[in-house]
């Protein structure tokens, strides 16, 4: 979808500015761009299926089923294809994470194939040419869109406990961010949308440094749980306010808010960054110590 350009001197830009309360930072650009997994070769899965019930429509009883059936399942594959790209999307950008339960990018390629075998027998209904069509379709949906995650990745030498502790806090805290998104949206302000996304990033720094050290998530829990669904509801409410209303106090209010939680959550990744490096300088010191006490001196230069 196409987006209204804003800079420096864009109107828009200047009644936002205007609306914000005394001390919210300049916009940052956010730290990462998210980028929709779901692209152009994925949205095009959905064309074969919608050919596929055309052409069957003066194939009679026989050619009609079996063409519906195959736009069927041609359809269902390319829904879970695009579930899988977002599920490998969201695996691919943490550092600890549990390989999605359901392997969909998989079952697309065995539902596409078995789309690709029902459409072959209205034309040739012998085994061997619905199984070599089958199995050529599946194999090309896999060549072009590749396997699911199938193991679980997290920090070396942290016990499977604690990755699914910090996973299920990331999990929550994900899903709540999400309902932030969702929630913006439907106020059609694309300042706030953009205001939100470098919440978000901020947030989204604080989840890469409890899972590079799953020990943080403790002092980090409160932030990922708490403060999170806090954020959420609040966005929530004022989404539903400014949508009937378009209540500026409501919006400066909101940005507020945004604003506070942002340097919070800055504050308690730093603050966790130093604890880290604070623990790395104590580890060191004590190995060096045991080093010299066994007769190995070190150059501290």
């Amino acid at each position: 979808m196409a987006q209204r350009y804003g800079g420096k001197y864009s109107p828009d830009t200047k009644t936002t500015e205007a609306s914000q309360p005394k001390g919210t930072p300049a916009a940052r650009r956010p730290a990462r761009v998210q980028v929709d997994p779901v692209g152009l070769r994925a949205n095009l899965m959905f064309v074969p299926p919608a050919l596929l019930t055309l052409l069957s429509l003066t194939d009679g009883a026989t050619g009609l089923a079996l063409g519906l059936v195959g736009a069927l399942s041609w359809t269902g594959a390319a829904l879970l294809l695009r579930e899988g790209l977002k599920a490998e999307a969201a695996y691919q950008a943490r550092k600890v994470a549990r390989r999605p339960a359901l392997p969909r990018k998989i079952l697309a390629a065995v539902l596409s194939g078995g789309g690709a075998a029902l459409a072959a027998a209205k034309g040739d209904p012998s085994i061997v040419t619905m199984a070599l069509y089958g199995l050529a379709a599946a194999g090309l949906h896999l060549a072009a869109f590749g396997l699911d995650p199938l193991q679980d990745k997290g920090a070396e030498g942290v016990d499977e406990f604690q990755r699914s502790r910090v996973a299920r806090a990331v999990d929550e805290a994900e899903a709540n961010l999400s309902a932030m998104t969702q929630a913006v949206q439907r106020t059609r302000d694309r300042q706030l949308e953009a205001r939100v996304e470098q919440f978000q990033a901020i947030a989204r720094e604080l989840f890469r440094t409890v899972e590079e050290d799953p020990r943080d998530l403790t002092a980090a829990r409160k932030y990922l749980t708490v403060y999170l669904r806090g954020a959420k509801d609040a966005t929530v409410k004022f989404a539903d306010i400014y949508d009937r209303s378009g209540d500026q106090q409501a919006r400066i209010d909101y940005l507020a808010l945004l604003n506070d939680l942002e340097q919070n959550f800055a504050a308690r990744t730093r603050k966790l960054l130093v604890e880290d490096r604070t623990d790395l300088t104590v580890e060191i010191d004590v190995l060096r110590d045991r080093l010299q006490r066994e007769g190995v001196h070190l150059d501290r230069n």
